[in-house]
């Protein structure tokens, strides 16, 4: 559902949509929903979006081009090469007689991030185009709505982040060293 203009005069600013009365009922309503409708949207988004909304096939193609290389490839490069390099300077144990001497490779570093970046994805761009009725209008609620969505995506993106490189420190506390830093 899309956002309208005000009519017969009035401004948008001074009727304000209800916030969840329409939008809840269709969720828990089956019958409201209009499935046919749906696919029909999903097939035109992906081969005509100008049909179901955009500007122009221009300005979707630059949407999605710098959602692939800046938030996906860019940001994944910046962070990956981070993580491989605080990981390969503080976060292996010192070769001995008793253990091998480990390296992180930074395609393993990258896939970390292509895992961990799926679930913020997911968040971020799906989520929240769905509940994007909800999300466009002014208020605290929509405000801490949107917040609340950036906040889990980073912290999911961060904890699988952390578990990938948990895997793979074998012998590492990472739970141990991040205190030693704070309490020494």
């Amino acid at each position: 559902m899309l956002p309208t203009t005000a009519s017969k005069g009035r401004s948008a600013a001074r009727s304000a949509p209800p916030l969840f009365g329409p939008y809840l009922r269709r969720i828990v309503k089956w019958q409201q929903m209009d499935i046919e409708y749906t696919f029909w949207q999903m097939v035109h988004l992906c081969t005509s979006p100008k049909v179901v909304y955009g500007e122009s096939p221009s300005h979707a193609a630059l949407t999605i081009t710098s959602v692939v290389l800046v938030h996906f490839l860019f940001a994944g490069i910046v962070l990956a090469t981070l993580c491989w390099f605080l990981t390969n300077s503080y976060l292996r144990e010192e070769p001995n007689s008793h253990v091998v001497e480990q390296r992180v490779e930074w395609l393993y570093a990258f896939d970390v991030h292509c895992n961990s970046f799926f679930p913020a994805f997911v968040i971020l761009y799906v989520l929240q185009y769905f509940l994007s009725p909800l999300l466009v209008a002014h208020g605290f609620f929509p405000a801490l709505l949107s917040n609340l969505l950036f906040v889990v995506a980073i912290s999911y993106y961060h904890y699988l982040n952390f578990l990938g490189y948990d895997v793979i420190l074998i012998g590492f506390n990472p739970t141990r060293y991040f205190l030693s830093l704070y309490f020494r």
